[in-house]
């Protein structure tokens, strides 16, 4: 049959109008924004909120029954062990003590010989751990130093170290205060006995700082009738500052000694860093802010950086900590949010040609900004960022 000018273009036409309604038909390419999957250092961490809190209390507290004289400190006053005068007690006159208070002030005493007594044994106790300890980080740095031990080994090795000398300088503060409190109570004793031959002018009752620190709360500032052991000041020393950080149970578990800490908006201009000291073994429950009970384990955290770099960092201030639970140097990693549900796996959609490939992936440690991909990609891969529903495997994409 022969075709006529007419019939070709007719034919010609009603192609041209087939292809016209298949491009408009066609889905408009989706846009998507995308990332590619790089290598480098990444961490995994417990975000918390926590408070500093000084170490070495000491709560200066009435060693017998009198009335207190006003006291003239103020809280942030400096105080010299020994010298500072804190408080001043008029005791009663000894004839007119009944045995119940002669009594309870010779229980003091024996029990301030007792707390010294165990002081002393203590001292000695983290003395000789501190000199095992140190002799044992000399031995290891040696191997260190040949190549034979590995990192982590050679930390652990040095936290015992810097722990142990952390628990004999507090054994050795414990034995000082333990000595000043045996020393206040027997002086206190001394003023329960009667025919004592003071005079009444000669009975005021002295005390003076155990230790050097500041005024951190006045209890009983005005003049007043107290009772033996009625709290009256409180002294610290504010540099000798820790961190305590409340987690979840299920993230204390993965914190470890000697874990790295970094402590952010805390009022300065840079982040402080510390080191986790001890996980206490034991949790506590603890009410959320949106009424769910919650069991909490406290983490405490040395400061690394010295007080001379917080100088402005005091007793139950906030800080905003992180603590490292894992950590590589070189991995390959990607923006968490590319990361997908593909039935029991986990997958990514690669951004190639303008189309999306389903990637089937085995990701690792993830800390909810980026994941580690252990396997199913590739370094420099363009990853789809939070792909929508409408992507599905060779979809057409367009960047945005």
């Amino acid at each position: 049959m022969k075709l006529t000018k007419n019939k070709i273009f007719l034919i010609l036409l009603a192609l041209a109008i087939v292809a016209a309604l298949v491009v408009a038909f066609q889905p408009d390419p989706i846009q998507v924004d995308t990332a590619p999957a790089t290598r480098g250092p990444l961490q995994v961490t417990v975000d918390e909120d926590g408070r500093t809190r000084i170490q070495e209390l000491y709560v200066v507290s009435a060693p017998l029954a009198g009335r207190l004289l006003r006291i003239e400190l103020e809280p942030g006053d400096p105080v010299t062990a020994g010298k500072t005068l804190v408080a001043s007690l008029n005791p009663g006159d000894p004839s007119l003590l009944d045995p119940r208070a002669r009594a309870q002030a010779q229980a003091i005493a024996s029990a301030a010989q007792a707390a010294f007594e165990r002081a002393k044994i203590d001292l000695t106790r983290t003395a000789d751990a501190r000199e095992v300890a140190d002799r044992e980080l000399e031995r290891k740095t040696v191997v260190w130093d040949k190549g034979f031990l590995t990192e982590s080994e050679y930390d652990a090795v040095e936290l015992a170290a810097k722990t142990a000398a952390q628990d004999s300088q507090a054994a050795q503060s414990a034995l000082q205060i333990a000595r000043f409190e045996l020393e206040q109570a027997e002086a206190a004793l001394l003023h329960t006995r009667g025919g004592s031959e003071n005079s009444p002018a000669e009975w005021r009752f002295d005390i003076q700082s155990p230790i050097d620190g500041r005024v951190l709360r006045i209890f009983e500032e005005s003049s007043t009738v107290v009772t033996a052991g009625t709290p009256l000041v409180e002294l610290g020393d504010p540099t000798d500052l820790e961190v305590v950080i409340d987690v979840l149970s299920r993230d204390a578990v993965r914190v470890r000694p000697g874990a790295s800490v970094f402590l952010e908006h805390w009022g300065g201009e840079n982040p402080l860093s510390g080191r986790v000291r001890l996980v206490e073994p034991a949790a506590f429950t603890k009410i959320s802010a949106l009424g769910v009970e919650e069991q909490r384990v406290n983490v405490l955290v040395d400061f690394e950086a010295p007080p001379e770099a917080r100088p402005s960092l005091g007793d139950a201030f906030r800080v905003e900590a992180r603590i490292v639970t894992w950590e590589g140097a070189d991995v390959l990693k990607v923006p968490a949010g590319a990361l997908f549900r593909h039935g029991e796996e986990w997958a990514v959609f690669a951004a190639k040609n303008d189309r999306a490939h389903l990637a089937v992936i085995q990701a690792g440690h993830n800390n909810g900004l980026e994941a580690e991909v252990i396997s199913g990609l590739e370094e420099g891969a363009e990853v789809i960022l939070h792909p929508s529903d409408r992507i599905e495997d060779g979809s057409k994409i367009v960047q945005r």
